[in-house]
């Protein structure tokens, strides 16, 4: 059990009947880079029942932050949502992943394409200072079903440009690009057919990509990435994997297990 914090709910927020986060306390000896994800869990039968869970929150927040859907008959997720504040789970010291900016090549336009609870890792991205100074437009698109499912859209439209230490460069550099595929909503269709058509560049404003400029980070439903990948790969945007820096990143993690 040493690999395991003991960290006490401080926050729940139910964002519909399927969607859920919740903050914790953080030990004070983990650290982090802004995309990782840790192992979460609660004691079953005794024994820890732990799951992969990318972290919300940034590295120097003071609590953990995550994002959950809730799964009636999940072995965890059935668990994990009825929480209350005060409980204790657990969450392992050893965070780890892939999806960090720091696996890409340099370039200019960073896209982070997330599909539902995807959007967890790329929260604690677009919180941190460091990628605005590295990238000239960071764009965030976070595709779902319902528009109940827009989890932190407040946040990232309203609050997010406000931070007092980068909310200029925010109100620069970050687009937000929700879309939506079950009901009405501004923006519609499925975040591969919206590349693949070119309409998604159409919307923001921007030119459509290439191997020189724009960099993407994946994290979504199986079916999203393995589309996606087949879409940059078809392009000519290689996967950084192996040590090697490449022009896409996903979370082999969720992807291989």
């Amino acid at each position: 059990m040493t690999t395991l914090a003991t960290e006490r709910v401080t926050d729940i927020h139910h964002w519909n009947e399927r969607l859920f986060s919740f903050k914790t306390s953080r030990d004070t000896g983990l650290r982090f880079e802004n995309g990782h994800f840790v192992m979460i869990g609660l004691p079953v039968e005794g024994k820890p029942l732990l799951r992969a869970y990318s972290i919300v929150s940034a590295n120097y927040d003071e609590e953990l932050e995550f994002l959950s859907i809730k799964v009636p008959d999940g072995p965890l997720t059935s668990r994990l949502q009825n929480i209350n504040v005060g409980d204790e789970i657990f969450v392992s010291r050893k965070p780890t992943g892939t999806l960090v900016a720091d696996h890409l090549l340099p370039g200019r336009n960073l896209y982070m394409f997330a599909t539902g609870t995807g959007l967890a890792p790329f929260m604690s991205i677009v919180k941190d200072p460091e990628v605005y100074e590295r990238f000239d437009r960071i764009i965030l698109c976070h595709g779902v079903r319902y528009a109940s499912e827009l989890a932190y859209a407040d946040f990232l439209t309203d609050e997010l440009p406000q931070n007092a230490f980068f909310g200029e460069q925010v109100q620069e550099k970050l687009i937000y690009f929700p879309t939506v595929t079950r009901e009405p909503f501004r923006n519609q269709g499925r975040l591969t057919d919206l590349l693949a058509s070119g309409a998604l560049f159409d919307a923001i404003g921007l030119p459509a990509p290439n191997k020189d400029d724009d960099r993407f980070m994946l994290c979504g439903s199986p079916g999203m990435l393995k589309d996606m990948t087949a879409l940059l790969d078809e392009r000519g945007f290689k996967e950084s994997r192996n040590g090697y820096l490449g022009e896409y990143v996903i979370e082999r993690a969720f992807v291989e297990k």
